[in-house]
């Protein structure tokens, strides 16, 4: 053993988090490294000449105006050596850029460059507010709320003081009179902000024209949601007395707890995350405008010479023109995927794309955020939300039946990076100890050690004769080698550490003998699961071989 190598008594191991300690903020802080947040600026509330020459501007759908003039306003003085207060609108304008930046109207429908240029800096400004003012300094949970009758009364359309109605409220003076700021934005025509996730994750495996503009959405979201959690994270205790976490206050929180029930909710927010596009899923899921997936004719969109903007002659060009009738749209051709594309047949393309299952690669990585997310959630928060297990069983039913390529797309290492390390670790182990075999002993913790690998994972086969669970057995075994090897590394160990790995691999290898027995969804085919399966095994050799060459150079 080279002198550096510890015993197994002091190999570091990956913690696991025990949720049960994370309910109090004071001992909850701790367990997870926070990332450093930006300084972001303070804000000063729009004067009123300047919010009312934007409500006329949006009002009148001259969008492209309004967010120029909002754009300018936010970043001026970032210049400075003291950054001065960034001026920021009423939560009404933010709440409308968001809809504007989504639009069918705006995006796939746009009737001009002109509305496709207000869809782009809708976003940009958004972005810019996220990036200069922060979620909070922002007032973006109040902005982003769904409709509820609270918010119904918030947004709804300004009322001139006339008669004995002398004293406006603030709402009514901030109120914008537009379809897309009230009845037609996407707050009030999403259930809420999980109806959205799953809408968008639904456009990704069938519309692909709106997954293009729902997943910059998605991505600015959650962006939102996770600087917000951050930031709460790091605010000193509202109440030190009764302990109470600024956190409980986040947007994250307030999304969870909109809607149903808690137990039908947290299978809700699943079932959105892992929406995958079939009847069902659309069923629950649906689109958020009505014919959103409709698109213009083919001959109106041929560029026609815009009309000419010319406000002194009521000449409002397409300005006014908002929307397209029934007759300009067309059905959207049948639904080209991205898993329609890899299952067919390609010479040029033989290999299929794992990622396509899920709409693709940013498909992927948006729903890994939110899973991560949630996880997070549930660590510090679990009476608001659920307990980790709870939650980590619902990941369970939702990745263990998955084929093959799905489920290693989940679990492979690249993918847990998403998650915290002990929430990787543990989410893992959930669901190898739901395949391996029952002679496996179980560990004492959830604590993932060297030995525990060793003694309770890396030599045993699955608990079936399927090829596909034995594959699993294997890509689950991997992942957690190579998260304790990037965590903390991993040690020859007199070659104890190779002989589990082999052992393992042999083990596999004779028990996999059925395809498609597995609890895989759909018929399995033999020799790719094989493939799966010794590919794997070939994998974790290659790791070996570095873990032994790299104790050879230290005791040289």
């Amino acid at each position: 053993m080279s002198s550096s190598t510890p015993s197994h008594d002091t190999i570091p191991s990956i913690y696991s988090i025990d949720s049960s300690q994370s309910s109090s903020p004071s001992s909850a802080r701790p367990s997870i490294h926070l990332e450093p947040l930006p300084a972001w600026r303070t804000v000063k509330l729009l004067p009123y000449e300047l919010r009312e020459h934007c409500i006329i501007y949006l009002e009148e759908s001259l969008y492209v105006p309004a967010l120029h003039l909002l754009i300018s306003l936010l970043t001026s003085g970032t210049t400075s050596a003291i950054p001065t207060p960034a001026f920021l609108p009423p939560p009404q304008q933010l709440a409308l850029a968001a809809t504007l930046a989504v639009h069918p109207s705006l995006t796939t429908r746009a009737q001009s460059d002109d509305r496709l240029q207000a869809s782009n800096l809708a976003l940009k400004y958004l972005q810019l507010v996220l990036d200069l003012v922060g979620p909070v300094n922002g007032n973006l949970w109040e902005a982003f709320a769904f409709s509820t009758v609270e918010t119904s009364s918030r947004r709804g359309a300004r009322r001139r003081p006339t008669g004995d109605d002398l004293s406006p409220t603030k709402d009514d003076l901030d109120g914008i009179n537009s379809e897309l700021a009230n009845a037609g934005s996407v707050w009030a025509k999403a259930q809420d902000f999980w109806h959205v996730v799953g809408w968008t994750f639904n456009c990704s495996l069938l519309y692909q024209r709106r997954w293009e503009i729902w997943q910059l959405w998605l991505k600015y979201m959650i962006d939102v949601l996770d600087k917000d959690w951050t930031l709460r994270a790091q605010m000193p205790l509202e109440d030190p007395a009764n302990e109470q976490d600024p956190r409980e206050r986040s947007m994250i929180v307030q999304y969870i707890n909109g809607g149903d029930t808690p137990a039908r909710q947290e299978r809700r927010i699943l079932r959105a995350v892992f929406a995958d596009g079939t009847s069902k899923s659309t069923g629950e899921f649906p689109e958020v405008w009505r014919n959103e997936t409709k698109e213009r004719k083919k001959d109106m969109e041929t560029p026609k010479p815009e009309a000419k903007l010319d406000i002194e002659a009521d000449n409002w060009g397409l300005y006014m023109n908002n929307s397209a009738s029934s007759s300009d749209l067309e059905d959207t051709p049948p639904p080209t995927s991205p898993a329609a594309a890899a299952l067919g047949t390609n010479s040029s393309n033989p290999l299929p794309d794992v990622s396509a299952p899920f709409g693709g690669p940013q498909s992927i990585i948006l729903r890994l955020r939110l899973l991560s997310l949630l996880s997070t959630v549930s660590v510090f928060l679990p009476h608001t939300f659920t307990p980790l297990s709870t939650l980590y069983d619902l990941y369970l039913e939702h990745i263990r039946p998955l084929p093959l390529p799905s489920f290693f797309i989940l679990v492979s290492p690249s993918s847990m990076q998403y998650f915290h390390q002990s929430a990787a670790s543990s989410i893992t182990q959930i669901i190898l100890r739901s395949l391996i075999s029952s002679s496996a002993p179980a560990p004492q913790t959830d604590d993932l050690t060297q030995k525990d690998l060793e003694g309770c994972y890396l030599p045993y086969p699955a608990n079936t004769s399927s090829i596909s669970d034995n594959a699993k057995v294997s890509l689950c075994v991997e992942t957690l080698l190579r998260l304790l090897q990037g965590h903390c590394g991993l040690y020859w160990n007199h070659g104890h550490l190779q002989n589990a790995v082999e052992q393992g691999i042999e083990a596999r290898e004779q028990k996999a003998k059925k395809a498609g027995k597995g609890r895989g969804k759909g018929k399995g085919d033999g020799e790719g699961e094989k493939m799966w399966l010794r590919a794997s095994a070939g994998r974790m050799r290659a790791l070996l071989d570095l873990v032994r060459s790299q104790e050879q150079r230290e005791d040289d």
